[in-house]
């Protein structure tokens, strides 16, 4: 069974995969928290892995920045 991973208070990856891309930032608590829910591998969905994935991509390739 799966289910909606809550990163902070509420907040759906969805939400917080959002919320960086929409303001071109992430901080280094939020690459945490992204990380440790896509290590924590079988509490994820495949659409989440791929939300995060892409983040990711957007920070090696400068389309975000990462910031304290």
């Amino acid at each position: 069974m799966m289910w909606t991973v809550q990163i902070r208070s509420n907040l759906t990856i969805r939400q917080l995969v959002d919320s960086i891309t929409t303001s071109g930032k992430m901080s280094r608590q939020d690459h945490l928290r992204l990380t440790s829910a896509i290590l924590s591998d079988n509490e994820i969905t495949e659409e989440e892995r791929r939300q995060i994935n892409r983040t990711f991509d957007y920070i090696q390739t400068g389309r975000l920045k990462l910031v304290d």
